[in-house]
């Protein structure tokens, strides 16, 4: 009877230990994620690769590449997901690559991406500029010249991205190809132009998006003004897209929405995988404020995976529903 009691209370005791990592839905399975080569990406990538580890998964460092790559590769199979696709910004490239037949895409990860045309504010009160229309004035746009040939320069964006295929389908849409000349390209280096000519007190115009750390440089409001449009025009997928706001305002861009995209194949053969990108929603002030930390100079790789350890900490109930809610999926 005593070694009848022993192994019941044994087999009791195991019963109460912690899952074994051979229990975990993702064990032995390899996760490679994608991101664009914009830096600021990492913090809401890595924040769902974190979650994926959770789930037993080997998720590997992501990939930066651009982002038609990135969605031809989802596709394909040879990547698994990005945490950085963009509604309606991204549309065409989405629907391209396969779209719905062949991405996984439930649930929104991010609400509230803010896109526009900004201007120094010191100019605009000067000036009166409040729509970006108004520098069809060859006079207006010459305050914003900086190689002199006559033409406003705009900091625009990187090839690649989709907003340069906006911004310069609006540049003929608004009728400013003869005044305003936007500059694509490497939007850091631009931007940090940008931001020299702003502290030397010259007038600035550039494209931007939230969350970005650059509005917590030049405040909207307090030293950078949004212009508005003169109506809706979009370019593409996006084209019956309107732009305008509820209160009558119009930015030219949509507030866009974040979502994680994965292979379709894969997230129906990981559904602890696809419940969890359904159900992460990380909201756009934490964003912000960890790109602000990354602009002030905690931007290492040690750095940015701290950002995410602190966010997991400071939301461990949240995060642990996540996971209980994915690993009930895989049974």
């Amino acid at each position: 009877m005593r070694k009848i009691a022993l192994l019941a209370t044994a087999l009791t005791s195991l019963a109460t230990l912690p899952t074994f990592a051979a229990d975990l839905p993702g064990k032995g399975i390899t996760v490679k994620p994608i991101q664009s080569t914009i830096s600021e990406e990492s913090f809401q990538t890595l924040l769902v690769s974190r979650a994926l580890e959770k789930l037993g998964y080997r998720v590997e460092k992501p990939s930066e590449v651009d982002y038609n790559v990135g969605y031809t590769s989802i596709a394909s199979g040879d990547a698994t997901f990005t945490a950085v696709n963009w509604q309606p910004l991204h549309d065409d490239m989405y629907r391209a690559a396969g779209g719905d037949k062949v991405f996984y895409r439930q649930g929104t990860y991010v609400t509230g991406a803010a896109q526009g045309y900004l201007i120094d504010k010191k100019t605009a009160e000067k000036y009166h500029i409040t729509r970006i229309d108004q520098l069809k004035d060859e006079k207006l746009a010459r305050l914003f010249d900086t190689n002199g040939d006559g033409k406003a320069d705009m900091t625009g964006c990187a090839p690649g991205w989709g907003c340069e295929a906006v911004i310069l389908h609006q540049n003929q849409a608004f009728d400013l190809s003869k005044t305003v000349e936007p500059n694509m390209g490497n939007y850091a280096a631009m931007m940090a132009d940008t931001l020299a000519r702003y502290k030397q007190g010259k007038p600035i115009l550039y494209y931007t998006w939230t969350p970005y750390w650059i509005s917590d440089v030049l405040v909207p409001g307090r030293d950078v003004v949004w212009l508005q449009v003169p109506f809706s025009s979009m370019p593409g997928a996006q084209k019956e897209v309107n732009t305008q706001l509820p209160n009558g305002a119009n930015y030219g861009f949509p507030v866009n929405t974040m979502h994680i995209v994965a292979n379709k194949a894969w997230a129906v053969k990981n559904p602890a995988a696809a419940q969890l990108f359904a159900e992460m929603k990380l909201p756009i002030a934490d964003i912000n404020a960890q790109n602000s930390r990354m602009h002030q100079g905690q931007s290492s790789e040690q750095a940015i995976n701290a950002h995410v350890d602190g966010w997991i900490k400071a939301h461990q109930a949240q995060f642990d529903r996540w996971i209980d809610s994915a690993k009930a999926a895989a049974k």
